[in-house]
């Protein structure tokens, strides 16, 4: 790692900034360790010397780095929910095993993760804070850096979505077991 003067200079001179920027990205646990990792790869940039706009290039890192954070906690999401999509598959073999109970509990809390996921980024960030960690609207307002008014919306709009999603997705599943059951009744009647 190089240990060039003026980028510690620069870095420690825009450290909250590059905080700012990931904190609309990242849930707040990971921001400290986005705005190290940023450092570090700066230095360690083979054209740190051609760096022109050396704040322009650290917040473009931060904000990258963070992307990246977040893509690879997709990615985690989406197979953990085939693994457990793969294990319902196997559950229902028989549905009298308390596996398959489990694993329809885990079907929903998937669905919800899935609809959760499509929330927009703003509005996801402030719903996963205040339903799955349990901030208050004040601490996620100061976390954030918007007003608790904004915090309110987010959080009504969050839980108007999901309820619309899941409630259209239960509709549906009960509209296609009543087809099965008329079908399985036709073909015995």
């Amino acid at each position: 790692m190089s240990g060039n003067p003026f980028l510690f200079d620069v870095f420690m001179a825009c450290r909250a900034r590059l905080a700012r920027v990931v904190s609309r990205i990242v849930p707040p646990h990971e921001i400290e360790d986005i705005v190290q990792e940023t450092y570090v790869l700066v230095c360690q940039s083979k054209t740190q010397k051609e760096i022109a706009r050396p704040l322009g290039f650290m917040v473009k890192t931060a904000r990258n780095l963070a992307l990246d954070h977040i893509k690879r906690a997709e990615w985690r999401l989406a197979s953990s929910l085939d693994e457990q999509m793969e294990a319902l598959l196997e559950a229902a073999a028989d549905p009298n095993d308390d596996t398959f109970k489990r694993a329809a509990s885990d079907e929903e809390f998937a669905r919800f993760c899935e609809v959760v996921r499509q929330l927009p980024v703003q509005c996801r960030r402030v719903f996963v804070l205040k339903k799955v960690y349990g901030y208050s609207q004040k601490e996620i307002a100061r976390e954030l850096n918007l007003s608790e008014h904004t915090v309110e919306k987010h959080v009504a709009k969050g839980l108007e979505i999901c309820a619309r999603h899941l409630l259209a997705s239960d509709a549906s599943n009960a509209s296609m077991d009543t087809a099965k059951r008329r079908s399985a009744a036709r073909a015995r009647g």
